[in-house]
């Protein structure tokens, strides 16, 4: 079986049991709709307690203005979503609206598990040049970006603080600065508190190879060669070795850990690794305003990172929808309605429509 970027990424065996079940035959998961425009939506999303709040204000002004229609919310957490929604796809039950991931998207589209938005009249007419494509697979819209993000480090100004280190200048800075810096934030915070946190993962792991004028992942699969990732692992030893990081197993059970309970959200972090769109749950569960950096460089040049946008997450719909105009009609709304925008502000980050300023 030929290894494809879900079981890279998820780690193989979990996630190619669940990938295996995957189909996309039967009915759907709506009670579906009537002539009159009555319709009863489910909507999934990975979420934290920001985008939760955010969202619950975004549905409710919809069904005030469209009040036929009853949105039923299913959040979830990120590390449990993709096999719960493995799950229902394949038992034909999966919700009308689907919060989607660039990891996932081919997966489901290409298995015909998302429905084309573009024949039940999905409006992307104002977004900007480029940025509806993310959400074709096989020439089919089957999503349509709620934002798009980049990565960066988040840093918690109040450890700094406490131990007495400059914030970095994340113009300038090289990976091994950063070593060297979160080695010291380590010795001199104390109280068990870590200088960087969650932080060697695919995307960084991206950001790497990038600079190094290779890809992670091209269409016709994985874009580097063995060869390519050792500097990388003897990058994450030297890490390890200057208590830059937390053993194996702290950052590995921190990784599992839900947002408001990792280790900058709680204090034991003074850096992490984070998508641009986190920073708002952050500062929530922080209680304070986090500090967003540029990754490092090779050469200390932040205009040589490489960094690039990507789609926060995207809105799909299920191909098995009982009511897939209601559907489609419901996704109009977040991307394209500044009330919506409004309500859910940065936490899926910036939208890709244009609203001539009103925004």
């Amino acid at each position: 079986m030929a290894l494809n970027r879900r079981q890279f990424l998820m780690g193989g065996l979990g996630a190619a049991a669940t990938s295996m079940g995957l189909t996309a035959c039967g009915g759907g998961g709506s009670s579906g709709g009537s002539a009159d425009g009555t319709a009863n939506l489910q909507f999934t999303y990975w979420s934290n307690e920001v985008r939760t709040k955010n969202t619950t204000a975004a549905i409710e002004a919809y069904t005030k203005a469209n009040p036929k229609v009853k949105v039923s919310q299913q959040p979830g957490e990120f590390a449990t979503y993709w096999d719960k929604l493995a799950t229902q796809t394949a038992g034909n039950k999966a919700p009308d609206i689907i919060q989607m991931d660039m990891a996932y998207i081919a997966e489901y589209g290409k298995r015909h598990a998302l429905l084309d938005l573009a024949k039940y009249g999905a409006d992307t007419s104002k977004f900007i040049a480029g940025s509806v494509d993310s959400g074709k697979i096989d020439g089919k819209l089957v999503g349509i970006n709620a934002g798009i993000n980049s990565p960066t480090i988040l840093a918690n100004p109040k450890i700094f603080e406490k131990a007495k280190v400059e914030l970095p200048d994340d113009k300038t800075w090289t990976w091994d600065q950063l070593r060297d810096l979160s080695a010291e934030l380590t010795a001199k915070a104390g109280g068990g508190i870590v200088g960087l946190s969650v932080f060697f993962n695919d995307t960084m792991l991206s950001a790497f190879l990038r600079q190094h004028g290779k890809q992670l992942f091209t269409e016709s699969g994985l874009g580097f060669e063995a060869a390519d990732v050792v500097p990388w692992f003897d990058m994450v030893r030297s890490f390890a070795d200057a208590k830059a990081i937390g053993s194996a197993a702290q950052v590995s059970e921190e990784a599992t850990k839900s947002l408001d309970q990792q280790g900058l959200a709680t204090g034991k972090a003074a850096m992490q690794y984070f998508w641009s769109n986190q920073v708002e749950a952050l500062n929530k569960a922080a209680g304070g305003e986090m500090r967003i950096l540029r990754y490092p460089s090779l050469a200390g040049k932040a205009t040589e990172r490489k960094a690039w946008y990507k789609a926060s997450m995207l809105y799909s719909a299920s191909a098995r929808s009982k009511n897939p105009e209601a559907a489609v009609q419901f996704i109009n709304w977040p991307v394209n309605s500044p009330e919506a925008a409004n309500a859910n502000l940065a936490e899926r980050d910036a939208p890709q429509r244009t609203w001539g300023g009103q925004l």
